[in-house]
């Protein structure tokens, strides 16, 4: 499992020219599924993301980062991403071979989420197989990047 993160000052999700979900101060997380992902990957990913400790102390602090989302609350922004398993090492086009086919990704991502609710994160997400249009504004700027 992969996740991008970033510390975001908004964010939101498009589909259909509706807005599907949008966040204030909080993470945007990009998240990606293999073949070899388990329901235990997708916890151990969420706390993670939900603990890392990404944030500054306070808001006008530069260079730290001492807080996570947890302990600020923050919300979350999940974005299915199997992208992020393309591999362009050969040729032109990417092959999407490593990346879970969307039967066996779905329900993983759904595990994420569920787990960072379980924590007690404000969680939102983008909609699985639409067509997105994900705006942000990234704070830092600042993105990260985790794999188990």
């Amino acid at each position: 499992m992969r996740a991008v993160v970033q510390t975001v000052s908004r964010a939101s999700v498009t589909v259909d020219g509706d807005v599907v979900a949008a966040i204030d101060d909080g993470l945007l997380v990009l998240l990606g599924v293999t073949g070899s992902d388990t329901p235990a990957v997708a916890a151990q990913m969420a706390r993670k993301v939900h603990e890392l400790r990404i944030f500054p102390p306070d808001p006008d602090a530069v260079g730290t980062a001492e807080r996570s989302a947890e302990q600020l609350g923050a919300p979350i922004l999940v974005v299915s991403q199997f992208t992020l398993y393309g591999d362009a090492r050969r040729g032109r086009r990417p092959s999407w071979s490593a990346a879970a086919p969307a039967e066996v990704a779905e329900p993983l991502v759904g595990a994420f989420v569920a787990a960072l609710t379980e924590r007690g994160a404000p969680v939102q997400t983008g909609r699985f197989r639409a067509h997105m249009l994900v705006e942000s504004v990234n704070v830092g700027p600042q993105t990260i990047l985790l794999e188990l």
